[in-house]
């Protein structure tokens, strides 16, 4: 795990769009957004650097996205 500014910075604001994502889910009843706030809090502990985190990241929103407009 790297510890640079970009990468604490960078985990830091993933964690918040995810405990924020979660709590939109779990207010509504909404699968898709539980879990994927619940993987946006977690993976940061997982990754290793910032471009990475980055990457992990968008794919974790993209996949949400997509379970949202296929309608689940």
């Amino acid at each position: 795990m790297d510890l640079s500014a970009n990468s604490i910075f960078l985990s830091l604001l993933t964690s918040a769009i995810g405990f924020a994502l979660f709590t939109y889910g779990r207010k509504n009843v909404r699968l898709p957004q539980v879990f994927g706030g619940v993987a946006l809090m977690i993976y940061p502990y997982f990754v290793g650097s910032a471009v990475t985190s980055l990457i992990v990241g968008v794919l974790i929103c993209v996949a949400v996205w997509v379970a949202v407009r296929m309608g689940w």
